[in-house]
C-alpha cells in the first residue's frame, strides 16, 4: 500500500495566507467574491482550479493592491492583469501633466508626489519650506519625503511637535505594511522610529489629527495634511502613487506662506 502526498497549490497557499492577514472568513471571502463557501474551501485545499475571473474576484474582495492582484493571478498561473509602466512613459503623460497642474494650482501651500515609500517623485515650489536647511545628502539625489521629515538632520530640528508628528508618520507606515507586507516598509519604519522622541502621548493624544508645527524663518507653520491616492487607477505605478498637500491650520500660517509665495514669483 502506498500514500500520494499532494502539495498544496501555490495559489491555494497565497489564497489562505491573504484571508488570514485580513482576518477574512471563508463564508464572508465568498459572500464579497460572489461565491460559495464551499468553493472557497474547495480551492484553500487544492480541490478546485479557480478560472481567471474568480481570482480576480478575489483579490479585489480580499482588498489587495494592483501589484498583488498580478502576484495572485502569477500564482494561479494567470498573466498579470494591470500594466506597470514606467512613471516617464507616454501612456502616463497625461497623468503626469495632470499632477502637474494640481501641484502648482495648490500654491502657494506645498504639495508633493511620492512613491510607496515616501520616494519624492514630484513636488511644486512651495516644498523648499520643508526642505529648508536639511543636510544635502538627504535632498539628493533620491528624496525620501518620510526620512527627510523626521531626521535630525532633515526637519526634525523645526518640528515643533516631533514627538507626536512623529509617531503619527511611523503608525501610519507601520499600518500600511500590515495591510501589505513588505521588508522594506517594515525596515523603513524601524529606522524612522529611532527619530522620533519617546514620550507618553497622554489622553489628549488625537492620532491622526495631528498638524504638522514647523517652524520657519518667518515664525512657526501650523500645517494640516491630505493624502490623495488613485483609487481607480488600472497601471500599477500609478496606484502606488499619492498626493500629499500642505494646508494652512490657521491664519499666521496662510499669510506666512503667501508673502513666500509673493516673494517667488518673478518681478514684470
Amino acid at each position: 500500500m502506498t500514500a500520494t502526498i499532494t502539495e498544496t497549490p501555490p495559489f491555494a497557499r497565497e489564497l489562505l495566507r491573504w484571508r488570514t492577514a485580513r482576518r477574512v472568513s471563508q463564508l464572508e471571502l465568498a459572500s464579497r467574491a460572489g461565491t460559495t463557501q464551499r468553493y472557497v474551501s474547495f480551492i484553500e485545499r487544492g480541490r478546485s482550479v479557480p478560472g481567471r475571473e474568480i481570482v480576480i474576484r478575489l483579490a479585489e474582495s480580499l482588498g489587495l493592491t494592483l501589484r498583488e492582484r498580478n502576484s495572485l493571478l502569477l500564482a494561479a498561473g494567470y498573466a498579470p492583469a494591470f500594466a506597470e509602466s514606467a512613471l516617464d512613459a507616454a501612456a502616463l503623460k497625461p497623468v503626469r501633466e495632470a499632477l502637474g497642474s494640481v501641484l502648482e494650482g495648490h500654491l502657494p501651500y506645498p504639495a508633493l508626489v511620492a512613491g510607496p515609500r515616501g520616494e519624492l517623485v514630484a513636488a511644486n515650489e512651495a516644498f523648499d519650506v520643508l526642505t529648508e536647511g536639511a543636510d544635502p545628502a538627504l535632498l539628493g539625489p533620491a528624496v525620501n519625503v518620510l526620512r527627510l521629515a523626521l531626521h535630525p538632520r532633515g526637519m526634525a530640528a523645526r518640528v515643533v511637535n516631533l514627538d507626536a508628528w512623529g509617531r503619527h508618520i511611523v503608525e501610519n507606515l507601520r499600518a500600511r505594511a500590515v495591510r501589505s507586507p513588505d521588508p522594506l516598509l517594515d525596515a523603513l519604519a524601524e529606522e524612522l522610529d529611532g527619530y522620533v522622541p519617546r514620550s507618553d502621548p497622554g489622553a489628549d493624544y488625537l492620532g491622526f489629527a495631528v498638524p504638522l508645527r514647523l517652524r520657519c524663518a518667518e515664525g512657526e507653520l501650523r500645517l494640516l495634511t491630505t493624502l490623495t491616492s488613485f483609487a481607480t487607477a488600472v497601471d500599477v505605478t500609478l496606484a502606488e502613487l499619492h498626493l500629499e498637500a500642505f494646508l494652512p491650520a490657521d491664519r499666521e500660517t496662510a499669510e506666512i506662506l503667501r508673502a513666500r509665495g509673493a516673494a517667488r514669483a518673478p518681478r514684470g
